[in-house]
């Protein structure tokens, strides 16, 4: 149940400027519209959809479900019997419908200063109808999934929108993974066709996509599936003027001298697809349960799973997230600094922001590039409004000070968000004082890849603030705090965070593996949808995420599976069996460290060690490196063999400390792990 009333030490609860336009001005206008969601979701849910345009009307309940596995299948059904296209929500009704077609949609900031773009609503759709007729002509039809591997360009949401608009299914892959984790995805989702770029700047370092790319699709036939049709844009490798004709050239830090791979048997040219192609295409209508996006998560087993999202749900839980979590008001300037390929991207920089015809930043480069100031001077030459970005970055930022930020004026910001991981309190402060002004709130937003956008989450002209916290549910959110006997926890407690009815944009199951689906997310608790997640409630009913409680990291706001990174270095002949744990880390929230016990005969060297960061790297992608690798001839285990990650964690942070180690098998060689940690570990 929500607090009677809020609590006398509120750390900001917005402005009066701020709650004198605001959607939800107070904390108890917040309480009466969520008390409406949980109790008439139909009625709540019901007049949000009507700012949306249906080919078909639903009929029946908005919400149909079951989250107990011992009464059957696990299934969420939203607005049966409703047909519509997302993307002609996003853009044709954007456009046409409020006459918004000459505001901006997107400005695009490169990588490097001075290497920018600026597109409209209308200029945005024309772009979309032309990729989508280019689909279209190599055969892609509803229901098809397509894999984008691209950088953080604006044909990526070109791409998205375009398999959204023929009603095809778009999967994509981080462009920091590695051939092996894009091959992985092809394979499980069976795409008909990649759509990728020649290469990206990340930073100073060139990133040549396109090798990549040609790797995972040999992979891929290795393996029996056979794509022989890839679509290719000239980011950066110079293409004849007579091939671009009128569509974007490349970026202003153009590499001609790029080696790019090119197979003409396979490889088709973006930007000579796009020649002629009509810029006007009819949208197929969907179902309201047809799949929208398979996106993919690091699972406990070591594959990621393949979380499947579908049409009308996802789009008006984004859409509505977005305009609260946000209050997003017309002449808002937002920026999310996130990779469109997680899923902060595709809920909270394509599908939430167009839905509500919003103007946003699309950033290609570092926080960092070309110095500590790059964030404070796009804040100021785009005068952003509402700031969305990830702990890692804050914590990154304030090892620089205060002064990078201080030669900006950032007046222009109104709202702060965080999201990736729980915020430090100090970085809180940082955040809030430094970039803020001390005249921003923080909206501090916990969700996942499974739950399609916020769940917990302030308000931020109607929650009063404690650093940290992600203070109270989202409307149609019903959390629980739950003990390990599975019994509902009162008052202040901690416990495993749940849910206990569905929302309109969680995931509807793991694609092709509805048991997998079940047994992850609704097995251990029947009745109950399992986050995965630790959680706080104190005394004022505010919500605290205290971390994962799966064999899960959490790096730089991204979650990892232990099992990946420990597949990953086994695969290596030196390494007999290996034991990831997570490390607190400054910056990072956590790090990997690594213990693995060689074959007989093998010495643990500093050559062996980059060969098997080397190795975790081109398996899953640069993001899972290994920040330390033990030698560790033996792991602590029990006398049923189960290793006992809690004693590996104690001494990964030289902590003595052990607890109960009585079901310990061997206690000699905890002392020996502890003699042989590594010597850069504090």
């Amino acid at each position: 149940m929500l607090p009677d009333k809020a609590p006398d030490e509120d750390v900001f609860c917005g402005s009066a400027d701020l709650k004198r336009d605001a959607h939800v001005a107070s904390f108890e206008k917040y309480k009466e519209l969520y008390m409406k969601s949980i109790e008439t979701p139909d009625e709540f849910w019901g007049d949000i959809a009507k700012d949306f345009f249906w080919k078909t009307k639903h009929s029946g309940q908005f919400l149909d479900y079951n989250f107990d596995v011992t009464k059957g299948k696990i299934f969420v059904k939203c607005m049966e019997g409703a047909t519509t296209n997302i993307c002609y929500n996003l853009l044709d009704r954007n456009v046409h419908d409020r006459k918004l077609g000459d505001r901006v949609a997107f400005f695009w900031e490169g990588n490097d200063p001075g290497d920018d773009l600026t597109v409209t609503y209308r200029e945005l759709l024309q772009r979309v109808c032309q990729f989508a007729n280019v689909l279209k002509s190599q055969g892609v039809k509803k229901g098809d999934r397509v894999s984008i591997y691209m950088p953080m360009v604006l044909e990526l949401v070109v791409a998205m929108l375009a398999c959204v608009r023929i009603g095809a299914v778009h999967s994509i892959v981080f462009a920091g993974f590695s051939a092996e984790s894009l091959c992985e995805r092809i394979l499980d989702s069976d795409c008909s066709l990649l759509v990728t770029a020649d290469g990206f700047y990340r930073g100073d370092k060139l990133i040549n996509l396109k090798l990549l790319a040609d790797e995972a699709l040999q992979k891929c036939r290795d393996k029996g599936l056979l794509i022989n049709r890839c679509i290719v844009l000239k980011h950066l490798s110079k293409e004849p003027e007579e091939i671009l004709g009128s569509q974007s050239p490349p970026t202003k830090r153009s590499c001609p001298d790029l080696q790019v791979p090119w197979n003409p048997d396979v490889d088709l040219c973006w930007h000579a697809l796009l020649r002629g192609a009509s810029d006007e295409c009819e949208p197929e209508w969907c179902e309201s349960e047809d799949p929208l996006f398979i996106l993919y998560t690091s699972g406990s087993t070591g594959k990621p799973k393949g979380v499947l999202h579908t049409v009308s749900g996802y789009m008006l839980y984004t859409a509505t997230t977005f305009k609260l979590v946000f209050d997003h008001q017309p002449d808002d300037v937002y920026w999310c600094t996130a990779d469109i390929g997680w899923i902060t991207g595709h809920s909270y920089i394509t599908y939430g922001p167009l839905a509500n015809g919003a103007t946003s930043v699309l950033f290609e480069g570092l926080p960092t590039f070309p110095n500590e100031s790059r964030m404070w001077e796009i804040v100021d030459k785009y005068r952003v409004t509402k700031l969305y970005t990830a702990p890692t970055a804050i914590r990154l930022l304030m090892k620089f000070g205060s002064e990078p930020v201080k030669k900006y004026k950032r007046e222009s910001l109104k709202i702060l968000g965080t999201v990736g991981e729980p915020i430090n309190p100090e970085a809180w402060q940082w955040y809030y004082n430094v970039v803020g002004d001390k005249r921003c709130p923080i909206v501090d937003t916990f969700w996942q890849t499974e739950t399609g956008g916020h769940v917990l989450t302030p308000l931020p002209a109607a929650t009063p603030l404690k650093p940290g916290s992600a203070t109270f549910p989202f409307f149609g959110v019903v959390p629980a705090i739950l003990n390990e006997s599975g019994e509902e926890l009162e008052g202040p407690s901690e416990g495993y965070l749940v849910f206990k009815q569905p929302w309109p944009g969680v995931m509807r199951t793991v694609y092709g593996n509805q048991p997998r689906f079940e047994t992850i997310y609704f097995k251990k608790f029947p009745g109950y949808y399992v986050t995965g997640d630790g959680c706080r409630r104190d005394k004022d009913g505010y919500y605290w995420i205290t971390g994962r409680i799966d064999d899960m990291l959490n790096v730089s706001g991204h979650l990892l599976s232990t099992a990946e990174v420990e597949s990953a270095l086994v695969e290596h002949k030196a390494v007999a069996e290996a034991a990831v744990v997570g490390r607190p880390h400054p910056v990072k929230g956590e790090s990997l460290y690594c213990f693995v016990s060689l074959t007989n005969g093998v010495t643990f060297t500093c050559t062996l060690e980059a060969e098997l960061k080397k190795q975790v790297r081109e398996k899953i992608g640069a993001i899972a490196t290994p920040d330390y690798i033990q030698n560790a001839p033996g792991l602590p285990k029990t006398r049923s063999g189960k290793i006992m990650r809690r004693l590996l964690r104690k001494i990964a942070c030289n902590e003595h400390d052990l607890g109960d180690i009585s079901t310990l098998a061997d206690s000699s060689v905890v002392q020996q792990l502890f003699q042989n940690r590594c010597s850069t570990a504090v």
